[in-house]
């Protein structure tokens, strides 16, 4: 298994530093406080966004308006872009007035935008072929945390294009992680947000099972708390196992799927739909089908990666 080794730093933003001429392309629950926290920081902004009213907010905060992504690129040195979806970062980019029809090419593009890592490959390699400059920075945490300016910031670029782009992240967040080069930032926050969404329904299940049992959820979260269940299996089950090529049981794949099985037999029983429970039982019966029931119930993910066709690794 490649492990990516991740590195993450504070920045503290120089006030007094210099400041740059930035376009700032889509001003909405996000995109608003992080223009105006550029704003605070002595940066020129010119923005646009298709409602009006939001690029009246920035004009009285000092930025200047734009009628086209065109007009907004023009004598900016980085150009950052922060919309619901690829295609209309495809349209702001590549667009009738899009970004590069005026872009220079000493110029940085900064996609924020949480959109489809192939699309943002697309679009890296487009601006490249013309000979223009892009990097994805999609952004972690909430839209209080952009209010704050402590956005969790998830750099995909060249080494040179975040040494050049940090001073001007920073002033957004408060943490930046590099993710390993261009393409990887918003890599690295699809695997993030699957696994914390996933985690959500799955804990859902497992608060409901509980409230159907009378068992107090004070007592579970306890519990859970000092196992994986709540600490994660990244951190806790996986380093000294399935991450070092160690399959021998410390618990059976076999007793972790009889114990699966009696949860979701007692919730059946219940009346409480499991489906996350049910789909996880799956990944379990798979690997018992391939012969690894005495294994460690680490080797799950070995499972796993064999149905995706990747090399075994143990």
């Amino acid at each position: 298994m490649v492990i990516v080794i991740k590195i993450t730093f504070f920045y503290i933003e120089n006030l007094g530093g210099d400041m740059s001429v930035i376009a700032f392309i889509g001003l909405g629950q996000m995109g608003r406080p992080m223009a105006i926290n550029l704003l605070k920081h002595g940066h020129q902004l010119n923005v646009y966004d298709v409602d009006p009213m939001a690029v009246k907010a920035l004009i009285n905060k000092g930025a200047n308006a734009a009628a086209a992504p065109s007009e907004a690129t023009k004598g900016a040195e980085f150009v950052i872009t922060m919309l619901p979806n690829g295609d209309l970062v495809n349209t702001v980019l590549f667009g009738e007035n899009g970004v590069c029809k005026t872009l220079s090419p000493e110029a940085l593009v900064i996609d924020m935008s949480t959109i489809h890592p192939l699309q943002t490959d697309q679009f890296i390699t487009r601006m490249n072929s013309l000979g223009l400059s892009m990097m994805d920075v999609p952004v972690g945490r909430t839209s209080d945390h952009a209010i704050a300016g402590t956005l969790l910031l998830l750099a995909g670029g060249t080494s040179e294009q975040v040494k050049r782009a940090t001073p001007i992240l920073m002033a957004m967040g408060n943490e930046l992680i590099e993710a390993g080069g261009p393409g990887m930032g918003i890599r690295v926050k699809l695997i993030n947000n699957f696994m914390s969404i996933a985690l959500n329904a799955l804990s859902a299940e497992a608060a409901v099972l509980c409230e159907a049992l009378d068992l107090s959820f004070d007592v579970a979260l306890k519990v859970m708390n000092g196992t994986p269940a709540g600490k994660g299996h990244f951190t806790t089950s996986w380093p000294n196992k399935v991450l070092k090529g160690d399959l021998s049981p410390a618990f059976m794949i076999d007793l972790a799927h009889k114990d699966l099985g009696i949860a979701l037999d007692v919730a059946n029983q219940l009346h409480v739909p499991m489906p996350m429970g049910a789909a996880s039982r799956e990944v379990y019966n798979q690997a018992r089908a391939a012969g690894r029931g005495r294994e460690d119930w680490t080797a799950v993910l070995e499972q796993v990666r064999a149905s995706a066709g990747l090399k075994n690794q143990s």
